[in-house]
This record gives C-alpha cells, structure tokens and sequence, in this order.
C-alpha cells in the first residue's frame, strides 16, 4: 500500500505545513478512510462527508486544543476524529470498546464536550466564550453547526444570547439541505433564498462581463443589470436580516468544499470582535456517489458494500418493531381520519413514510423541534383531532414540560409512540432509550404501556389512540419476535398483564421484550429445577397489582426492565408490596445508575445483565439465597 498523508498526520499541527494541493488529497483520502469504516462498521457517513475541508480549514486556522471547535451532533466529526490522533483506531469506531461515533471529552482533548443531540453546541460554545471573556485569555471559539440543528429552540435561545452578549465567537453554519428526513420549516426557506442569492450573483457577474463587451446594447441592458444587482443586494440583506436583528454578523454563502476559501474566511472573521456567522453551503455525502444521491439513508447506515453503497446481506429475521408500528398507524389513519402523525426530521427513523404517502395532509414534521411536536399534538387533540406523536425515547425527553403541562395537566387526548426505547447498540450513551419508563411514570393522568412483542404493539396503539388522555407506549430498535399481528387490533384491559409461563419457585414481572429473554431464563433453569413463572407486565402505569401480588406468593419476585434502575417499573413494584406488606424477596435488574457505552445491543445486554443468561443468573441468586 502507497504511502498516505492521512498516515503522517497524528496532530492538527501537521495540517498547517500542507498545500493546498496535498490538502486536497487529504481530503479524499479521509473520505476513503470514513467510507471503508462505515462499510464494515456502519455509521453516519454522509454528514461527515460533508464536512472534511470544514474540519481541515478550522484546524488549520485555530490551535486546539487550547482553541474550541464544538460540534453540534457528532455526526459531522469523523474527519476531525482522525486527524486528532485517533487514525490508528478509527477501525474501531461504534464497536464495543472502540471509539465514540460522536466526539466525547474523555476521548480525546480536542472534544470539546460530549455531543449526541442536536441544537446544543451554540450554548456549549458560548460558555467556553463567555470564559474566556471572563478569565482574560485568548482561546478562540468556533462552533460548527448543521442548517436542520438551528432549527431546534435551543439554538434560537442560544443566538439571543450570542448577540446580546456579543461575544467573540465564530458560528460556522454547515448548510447542506439535509437534517435526517429533508429539512422542513420557515428558517430552512430563509437559507435557502441565501443559497440562491449565492449563485444568483454568480449568474449575474457572468453576465455582465458578457454585456460589457456588446456594445450600445449591452450598456443599455448594463444598466437595467445594475439596477438588477442593488435590488440583488437588499435581497440578500433581506436574506441576512435575521442573523444581523440579532447582533450576529453574517457572510455571504461560501462553498464549503473550497479549503482555501474557507481557510481565509475563517482567519479574517475571527479577527471580529463579536460573533460571526460563516455561511457554508455543502453537499451531504460529497465524495461518495451512493451517499450524494441518497444521503437520508446514509445519514445513518448499517454495514455497506463500498462499490455500490448496496447494504449487506442480513439474515432473515421478523420485521422490525418501528416496521410494525408504521404499518400499523396507518391502519388507523385509514379507519380513522381523524388520526394525525407528528415527527421530528424523522419520517423514515420512525417508519412513518407509509402514513405520510398515503394521508400527506394529516403527516406533520416540525424538523428538529420535539418541545414544538407534543404542544402541537396537544393543540390537535383539544380540536378533535387525534394525535400520535412518534420521536425517538432520547429525543423525547426535551420535550418534558410539554408532556406535563400541554399533554397531562389538561388531559389532552395524545399518544406519544416512543421508539428506540432501551439500548440502542452502537450510538451509545447518547442515544440510548434509558430515562422513559421513569419520566413517563411520574406524570399523573399518563399511562403507560410496554409492549412485548408485535402482536402486543399493534393492540397498544389501537388501545391507546381509543382511551382519553394521554397515552404513552415504548417500543424497542431492532426485529421483532416472529409474533403474527392481529388482523383485527384488539383493546387492551387498562392495567392487565399477560401470563406467559406458570412456575411456583420464583416470579418474573417483565416489562416490554425484556420478557421474552426472561422465557428463555425461565428454560435454562428449569433444566435446574427452578420452577420460574414469567409475567409480560404490559402496562409500566397502571401496574396490574394482582399480578404483583400473585408474584409474592412464589417468595421470590425479580423485575426485569430495560430502562433505567432509578425510578424505574422495579421500584414501582416494591411500592405496591410494601403497601400489602407481602412478604417475599425482592430483585431489580434495570440498567445500571451509569451511561451505558457503545457496542452491539446484546453486547450490552450481556454487560448489564438483561440478556437470558444474565437473567437466569439473577433468579438463580435471588433463589438460593
């Protein structure tokens, strides 16, 4: 193998002794090194892609990691991953023990903070900023920021205050037209007459230099152009005004591939006493044709093979829980008109492209806006409409006062569908559906369900869109369990589970697809004498106090969740034993009072002891004790 630059960069000092040319080169062989990974490893690969001469102009300019570069996300950080010194081990990205897909302090110290949700790195930013004001030093802050991330509130809180303060701070805004589902909302129209403004101008300087030289008629149409070119320029100023009303400096659109031109946009504007917002126009996925011509799949990808970007053969297995889900909605959207599906830049994530091809006019995507989506569900369901909300279970949780105050305290007739409930797998801590269950049970008026299997799902939805008040149901990444839906959705009883095992040693009361590894435990130690009985416990609120109190009696009760430990289903169920004074042992298995890493979803199962063997091993334990 021929020598590369990328093998003797081990420091963003050694980007500044380069050419421009061998620039150029770097950046190709990065995105050789990004896309052979991603293939083996999977990962978000166009955003990153699209960013490599953004993270070589910004390392060039500044001097980390005594300078900030904060990236909103993590997906655009690849490139700065590996000429942070972490080549060597950038094989190892999202695997278990390896290196973070998102840029993480304890990493490396040029990360800045521990990205992972969007529309957070210009408040992240300014602290670092507002510390250097305070402390009297020199470190210079550059925060780099996707179009569809300023659209979440955050952001626009976080540009108030950049402003007002004006602090001295660079906003490099990555504006490729692309979030994860394409980009919706007024401010994306804003960007998108700067971009035109960008290559109007273009045209237009073309233009004139092709009237200058026509003689009597071309000075005649000369002038009629330079009346054109001032209307041209309030136009962009126009374009600009909502960056400048609030303090902020904007520049014209740059092309984001142009390492020179960014390069000297960056080191002139960091000069600037206060903030600055540098417009870079990019193509999601540059560099690789798969990713350019459909970056929405891989802004997120599984394994791939290189020459076609064609996904790798998978073996066969059930559809998956969010397949199910979808198919389902739409089943009710199509019995229902009154059924509304609302997301947040996640059409596809949240499989609701079947519903939003078929009843456009009833789909809604507010973009990356969650607090926006469930007060907007509310407003729906106060107006007869009936409103199901489906957003990722880490995504969720920013939206919290909505679910209390807009959702629950008026009793608003909304279901909140949360996916990617539990491990995620390779995202990691970030991205992990950990905190629902505990959030979502201390809300009055809120039920709770957490359904096992498909068959379990589609009957959840159908039940919670037919109850009044808000209704809650968590499904997990990732296949199903083989389990046929009904053709015909059946109503749940409110509070009821499901006996799936009958045993007199010891007692399961698992909640969601937890339950069937609890099965698979209850086999193992049967061959051991251990009599298990499994309860798929379906409702997290209200719980089915029989079935906790029947559990008693076998002397031995273990709950299993894949949720958080805190707060969580288990502690709801020692509530209910205590107040009957039932006298047996209790276990809890839950996940850990810690972040759980990355890896493989049954690499961390195993870790935290929610897989059969970890289950089986807890029961044995609790029994023989």
């Amino acid at each position: 193998m021929e020598p590369r630059i990328l093998d003797a960069i081990s420091a963003p000092e050694d980007l500044k002794v380069l050419t421009y040319p061998e620039l150029s080169i770097l950046a190709q062989e990065i995105r050789e090194e990004i896309v052979s990974t991603c293939a083996e490893n999977g990962g978000h690969i166009a955003s990153s892609l699209g960013a490599v001469e953004i993270v070589l102009a910004a390392h060039r300019v500044l001097n980390c990691p005594h300078d900030k570069l904060v990236f909103d996300v993590g997906h655009q950080a690849y490139a700065h991953k590996l000429v942070t010194g972490r080549r060597s081990q950038f094989p190892t990205l999202r695997t278990y023990g390896g290196l973070s897909g998102f840029t993480k302090p304890e990493e490396s110290p040029y990360d800045a903070h521990p990205s992972g949700h969007a529309s957070d790195s210009l408040s992240v930013a300014a602290g670092y900023a507002k510390a250097a004001q305070l402390n009297g030093s020199n470190e210079k802050v550059v925060a780099v920021i996707g179009d569809a991330s300023l659209s979440g509130g955050m952001a626009f809180e976080a540009l108030n205050y950049i402003g007002q303060a004006q602090l001295p701070m660079v906003i490099i805004l990555n504006d490729n037209m692309m979030s994860i589902s394409r980009n919706v909302g007024a401010l994306m129209k804003h960007l998108g007459n700067m971009r035109a403004d960008n290559r109007y101008r273009k045209l237009r300087d073309a233009a004139q230099e092709e009237l200058e030289a026509s003689g009597v008629l071309g000075k005649i149409l000369l002038d009629l152009g330079k009346r054109a070119k001032e209307s041209a320029k309030q136009f962009f100023l126009a374009s600009s005004m909502i960056f400048e009303s609030l303090g902020i400096t904007c520049t014209a659109p740059i092309d984001g591939h142009n390492i020179r031109e960014l390069e000297d946009t960056l080191r002139l504007v960091l000069q600037t006493e206060g903030p600055v917002l540098v417009h870079v126009v990019t193509k999601k996925g540059a560099g690789y044709a798969p990713a350019e011509q459909d970056p929405e799949r891989f802004h997120g990808v599984g394994p791939f093979e290189v020459a076609t970007g064609a996904a790798k053969p998978k073996k066969p297995a059930p559809p998956a829980f969010t397949t199910v889900f979808g198919q389902a909605l739409l089943e009710e959207g199509r019995a229902d008109d009154a059924v509304v599906a609302i997301t947040a830049a996640m059409e596809g994530g949240t499989g609701l492209k079947p519903f939003a091809e078929q009843f456009p006019e009833r789909f809604i995507d507010v973009g990356i806006a969650e607090e926006n989506a469930v007060g907007l569900a509310s407003g729906l369901a106060f107006a007869g409409k009936k409103p199901v909300v489906a957003i990722y279970s880490t995504f969720l949780q920013r939206s919290f006062d909505q679910i209390v105050v807009d959702c629950a305290l008026s009793q608003a007739n909304v279901v909140l569908a949360i996916d990617r409930a539990g491990l995620v797998g390779e995202d990691g801590a970030t991205h992990h559906g950990a905190f629902d269950l505990v959030y979502m049970r201390t809300v009055p008026h809120m039920r709770v369900l957490a359904p096992a299997d498909e068959a379990d799902l589609v009957n959840a939805l159908h039940t919670a869109l037919a109850l009044p008040g808000p209704v809650s149901l968590r499904y997990p990444r990732g296949n199903g369990m083989g389990v046929s839906v009904p053709e015909v959705p059946q109503m749940l009883e409110v509070g009821k589970s499901r006996l799936m095992r009958e045993g007199s040693d010891a007692c399961v009361l698992a909640f969601g697809p937890v339950a069937y590894r609890a099965m698979e435990a209850a086999e193992m130690l049967a061959e051991e004498g251990i009599d298990v009985r499994v309860v798929d416990m379906l409702w997290a609120k209200p719980l089915d106090k029989e079935a906790v109190l029947a559990a008693a009696e076998t002397g031995c009760v273990i709950t299993a969740e894949e949720g958080a430990m805190v707060g969580g289903c288990g502690e709801g169920v020692i509530e209910v034993l205590a107040q009957h004074r039932a006298q047996c042992s209790v276990t809890t298995l839950a996940l850990p009072d810690r972040f759980v890493r990355h890896g493989s979803v049954p690499q961390l199962l195993h870790e935290v002891g929610l897989d059969a063997e970890g289950i089986a091993e807890s029961v044995r334990n609790a029994f023989l004790q």
